[in-house]
């Protein structure tokens, strides 16, 4: 039996940015260092198949936590969890910014600092990514209390992540045209900026507020499977060529290190440009319901990577790519937004979780497959996100769920248990 405790933190939105800057600054972390990731493997060593399983590590620990990071914020509070995460993510990535200065200088090498990558850049910094975006939607699902208001929750938190993209993608190619551990060296101090943010203005729920023991949701129920396989699908997909473009970039355009950064950083810009669009502008004045924004973002996102199987110059890659950016901005709402209408107060925390693990699974596969796809083509992962989202579009077109969601938000009665299965 859940508990029937009523939302107390209606009387609080302001605490809404708060909890949204502080996931921007840990995916601005995230994305300052993505320019530059490529070219780094490069110039300590590292095959392309290992900085694939360093991220794959990375998203496994999302798919081991999220949900517990979820229920965890409902019963725990918002801040002990966002603190224990952002601590964790400053202290993996000051070692990770010291083990890359080893490298890039000669001193550790080989299988020692592949190694050490994974444990820092991977499972220390994936468990605490894993908390953020599962923490911010269970609150925005105990907040808000019509459909749109749910909807443009949700978007607030994709627009902060393409937000950081844009960000990132600007700081770090900027800083990469300096010397790629600039870049590396910035992530730890915008990490450590969220970490004050959290401890000093964040407040803590009174008890009242909290859940004391949130329900584990069943990636199998009937009202949520649907919406996870489609998002499971939109997710593989972007990570089949998000963890390449660097490596595509090089090859295909023959770029040195410094300018594969800044080139990868542009093509990353423009996606976080369509993203932000998207989150930002269309989908609030749009008003679309859930089901319409996950179609029109698939095949927007189709056409995105159609358009990058061609070889017709840099600026054509970073239109492809802002269209791959324009159609996730406009799906992922419907995705993150779409189940909650379903679920109960108590259940938010289970379902923005799972959420969090289904989109962390998807970068268990992608990127070691992905890369390992890339040495026998270049082109091969491209096609299969192709392929990949195409099939999702015409699944969210064709499945019956989509067309079946309430006006309102569920909320549980007084006395019924949360459904778990």
């Amino acid at each position: 039996m859940t508990t029937t405790s009523k939302p107390g933190t209606r009387g609080h939105k302001s605490q809404v940015g708060l909890v949204l800057a502080t996931v921007f600054l840990a995916y601005l972390g995230q994305m300052t260092l993505n320019p530059v990731i490529a070219p780094l493997s490069r110039e300590v060593g590292l095959a392309e198949w290992q900085v694939g399983l360093m991220i794959s590590v990375a998203a496994i620990m999302v798919v081991l936590t999220s949900q517990s990071w979820g229920r965890r914020s409902q019963s725990w509070g918002r801040k002990p969890v966002l603190a224990a995460a952002m601590l964790t993510a400053t202290v993996a990535m000051i070692l990770f910014a010291f083990l890359s200065a080893l490298g890039m200088q000669g001193i550790l090498t080989g299988t020692a600092i592949f190694v050490l990558f994974v444990l820092t850049r991977g499972l220390l910094f994936g468990t605490a990514l894993a908390a953020m975006a599962p923490t911010a939607q269970a609150y925005i699902a105990d907040v808000t209390d019509t459909e749109e208001e749910r909807v443009r929750g949700m978007a607030g938190v994709g627009a902060v992540q393409g937000v950081a993209m844009v960000a990132g993608a600007v700081v770090g190619g900027l800083l990469a045209g300096i010397g790629l551990i600039v870049s590396i060296g910035a992530v730890p101090v915008l990490l450590l900026l969220g970490l004050l943010i959290v401890t000093v203005a964040l407040r803590r729920e009174t008890r009242t507020e909290l859940i004391p023991h949130p329900p584990r949701i069943s990636p199998f129920d009937t009202r949520v499977w649907p919406f996870l396989l489609a998002g499971f699908g939109m997710f593989t997909a972007l990570g089949f060529i998000q963890v390449v473009t660097g490596f595509l970039v090089q090859d295909r355009f023959a770029l040195d290190a410094n300018t594969t950064g800044l080139v990868t950083g542009a093509a990353l810009l423009a996606a976080g440009i369509g993203m932000v669009f998207a989150q930002a502008v269309i989908v609030p004045r749009s008003r679309w319901r859930p089901a319409t924004l996950l179609r029109t973002g698939t095949l927007t996102g189709t056409l995105g990577f159609l358009a990058l199987l061609f070889d017709a110059g840099i600026p054509l890659l970073i239109i492809a790519i802002a269209l791959i950016g324009l159609g996730i901005g406009l799906a992922v709402p419907g995705y993150t937004a779409g189940p909650t209408l379903l679920m109960n107060r108590e259940e938010q925390g289970g379902l923005a979780g799972l959420i969090g693990a289904t989109n962390g699974l998807t970068f268990v596969i992608a990127p070691t497959a992905s890369t390992a796809l890339y040495a026998v083509w270049p082109l091969l992962p491209v096609i299969v996100g192709a392929v990949i989202m195409a099939v999702v579009l015409g699944f969210v077109l064709l499945q019956s769920r989509f067309r079946k969601l309430p006006d309102h938000p569920k909320r549980q009665e007084e006395g019924v248990p949360a459904r778990t299965d």
